[in-house]
């Protein structure tokens, strides 16, 4: 009796917890695994100034020139990491010279490295906030606003003013490297109608839940570590 009781008592807490804590800790875990998957390429301002935000699109626009042919056919993260780091002298280079054409004498730094992101959205993709690998370009203080794309997959060449194609290419270049669950992840052009359509679900299977409400908790926790 008192084991029955005890397992009851666990149940019910796991119940509880997982809850609580599920979607956050299936969100954890699901950021984890797209940004296993990709590389992010950042460009920073010196600051807000008008003038240091136009300074930092030029600096963007000239390295994806330079490194658009090397990256647009990588298929691989650690191709792209590789060719990345062999660039990287080449890409200061470019971007010190376009800091002094336009008459500035900002200090300029470049670095691949893990770093903590907010939530972003590039096109039809949002990226949750956590952790990131990402290549970044720091003019002067960096202490402005950034511009960013995605180095692999291959978004930073697709044109996100192109509209539906622009979507296709992206959708393309992600399917390549993501599963159906992390694209859909990522594709804010669906999240309004999953929720809409989940409502809808809710409201029809509301006398369903109260009869299988007992294995919810397994529900939860094969959600959460996806078995």
């Amino acid at each position: 009796m008192k084991k029955t009781f005890i397992a009851i008592i666990t149940i019910f807490l796991l119940f509880i917890i997982m809850t609580v804590y599920g979607p956050t800790i299936k969100t954890s875990f699901m950021q984890k695994k797209i940004a296993n998957k990709l590389i992010r390429f950042h460009v920073i301002a010196n600051s807000d100034l008008n003038n240091d935000q136009k300074l930092k699109l030029k600096v963007r626009n000239e390295v994806l020139k330079y490194m658009t042919p090397k990256l647009k056919n990588s298929k691989s993260l650690d191709d792209s990491r590789k060719i990345i780091i062999e660039n990287d002298d080449e890409i200061r280079k470019i971007s010190e010279r376009v800091i002094k054409e336009n008459g500035y004498k900002y200090a300029l730094d470049t670095t691949l490295s893990h770093e903590n992101f907010p939530v972003k959205t590039y096109g039809s993709i949002t990226l949750p906030a956590g952790e990131y690998e990402a290549y970044r370009i720091i003019i002067g203080e960096g202490k402005g606003q950034n511009w960013w794309c995605i180095m692999f997959p291959p978004l930073c060449f697709v044109d996100i003013t192109k509209g539906n194609i622009a979507q296709e290419e992206t959708e393309k270049e992600m399917k390549a490297v993501f599963t159906d669950e992390e694209y859909k992840a990522v594709d804010n052009t669906v999240k309004k109608d999953d929720t809409n359509k989940n409502k809808a679900n809710k409201e029809k299977s509301k006398g369903e839940n109260k009869v299988v409400v007992k294995f919810k908790i397994f529900e939860l926790i094969r959600e959460v570590f996806n078995i």
